[in-house]
């Protein structure tokens, strides 16, 4: 076992009974803790150990920004030439069911003149991977090196790809451990493997996507507002211009679940068309980037900028460039974004069997809970109960109806795709309550952004909009 370095005055095992008594851990110590992770010199029970302690212990904010910059340099750093510096921006999301944001989101800024160097993860659990998604196209390949994202940084704008090896080691290891010890939701780790691997990306602005909700990490609002905070605070401190949004994460976003739908869905978006939701999802997250990197006044301005290249074919050109520049064949990727939706199946294949599930009454539809469906799915295949394993890309579900849509009984709501195992009458049964009808008359859905957390503190879409119509948006981000 590895002990800590001079000047941390204490052995390892000293240094978990402190901090599970509740201590504050000096930054050396921090720092011999996140080093001793990266070269294996510690015992799993060990590193378990203390990470249980900080998520029942918390850590304060300063140790919690030291355990984030030790961890960005526990590995590489990657480097971009200096004229890019202030249009490198990224966007993380915290994880839901149907959001494939990060599959528009990317090409549309790179139309903009962005680079977006993303850096994106798998699914586990009930949540989708951007990576998973992706991977349902032919070809595509997630695996690039510090040398091929700049080349493909230069040539098209963006990148969507795996962690490397050697890019924040010690968050790899940590988060393996993260989820075989039920620490998963602690903020000060949450904010330290998210930040990290951002700060090593070395982006100059970044938007947080955190999801609150039935079918989200965090379930209440105030509980993602704490971890909003906490990023956009150690965001900022890194040097990073750093807003996060709150959206909300009770219903799927969009109409369709499950890999390959997902990116049939993506690319309706990168035609301008598709669910509302998701177009202004995409819009607004991109103009809040634009907005942070000085490419436009206010995220107002910014949105509408996204919604053009949404628009004019642009977003799905660069999105198409992508896709051959990492390894997608010329022609799948032209017929992926210029063909029709049956030319599209036939490149990323179909389930053996498509069901659709009729409304029990009528009613007008309140909410379509995302978890239970999210569930289903995962029993039929789509999802992973432990890292590497294989998953069905073709599982899905198809939304039939939106949110404040009347709707007649035995209508179809749902269409469930799947291979084997067939779908059992209990799963049925368990997609069935997830439509939850009421006897209102019909209404337009609200916006999923609930607040905008900004180092300044935290507003809604309509205050912020307001606030940068009177020309203070530059003030807002002036401590990022």
């Amino acid at each position: 076992m590895e002990r800590p370095g001079p000047g941390s005055g204490s052995s390892f095992p000293a240094l978990i009974r402190k901090k599970r008594d509740g201590e504050t851990l000096r930054d050396e110590e921090i720092r011999h803790f996140v080093r001793a992770v990266t070269r294996g010199g510690l015992q799993e029970g060990q590193m378990g150990a203390m990470l249980m302690a900080i998520r029942l212990r918390g850590m304060d904010p300063d140790e919690t920004l030291t355990l984030t910059r030790e961890m960005v340099v526990s590995g590489r750093v990657l480097e971009w030439p200096d004229s890019w510096q202030r249009l490198l921006v990224d966007k993380h999301s915290t994880g839901g069911v149907g959001d494939k944001v990060s599959l528009p989101l990317a090409p549309a800024l790179a139309a903009c003149g962005c680079k977006v160097p993303m850096i994106s993860g798998r699914g586990l659990g009930h949540t989708g991977g951007t990576l998973d998604k992706l991977e349902s196209v032919p070809g595509f390949n997630i695996s690039q090196s510090s040398e091929q994202m700049r080349s493909i940084l230069e040539c098209v704008g963006c990148c969507i790809v795996g962690q490397s090896e050697d890019l924040v080691p010690a968050d790899k290891v940590l988060y393996g451990l993260r989820d075989v010890t039920a620490t998963i939701d602690s903020l000060p780790l949450i904010t330290a493997s998210i930040l990290s691997k951002k700060a090593a990306e070395k982006v100059s602005a970044l938007v947080l996507d955190v999801k609150f909700g039935s079918a989200a990490l965090y379930t209440s609002l105030e509980s993602a507002r704490t971890l909003a905070q906490s990023l956009v605070s150690v965001g900022s401190q890194l040097g990073i211009c750093t807003v996060a949004m709150l959206s909300k994460m009770d219903g799927p976003l969009g109409q369709r679940v499950g890999h390959s739908l997902e990116v049939l869905e993506a690319l309706q978006c990168l035609e301008g068309q598709g669910p509302a939701d998701l177009h202004q999802l995409v819009t607004t997250l991109g103009g809040s980037l634009l907005w942070q990197c000085g490419e436009a006044g206010s995220v107002g301005q910014g949105a509408a900028r996204i919604a053009a290249t949404l628009a004019d074919g642009s977003a799905l050109g660069k999105f198409q460039a992508m896709l051959q520049a990492q390894g997608v064949e010329a022609g799948v990727a032209r017929a992926l974004c210029t063909g029709t939706e049956e030319q599209r199946y036939q490149v990323l294949g179909r389930a053996r069997a498509q069901e659709e599930l009729p409304a029990a009454q009528d009613g007008t539809v309140q909410r379509v809970e995302a978890l239970p469906i999210a569930l289903v799915l995962h029993e039929l295949g789509a999802g992973r109960t432990q890292k590497g394993q294989p998953i069905n890309h073709l599982v899905g579900a198809e939304l039939l109806v939106t949110v404040g849509q009347r709707v007649a009984k035995g209508s179809p709501w749902i269409r469930i795709h799947y291979d084997t195992p067939e779908l059992s009458n209990d799963q049925r049964q368990t997609l069935q309550g997830a439509l939850v009808l009421a006897g209102s008359e019909p209404f337009l859905p609200s916006c999923k952004v609930a607040e905008v957390v900004l180092p300044q503190g935290s507003r809604t879409l309509e205050e912020l909009s307001e606030e940068q119509g009177l020309g203070s948006s530059q003030e807002l981000l002036c401590s990022a």
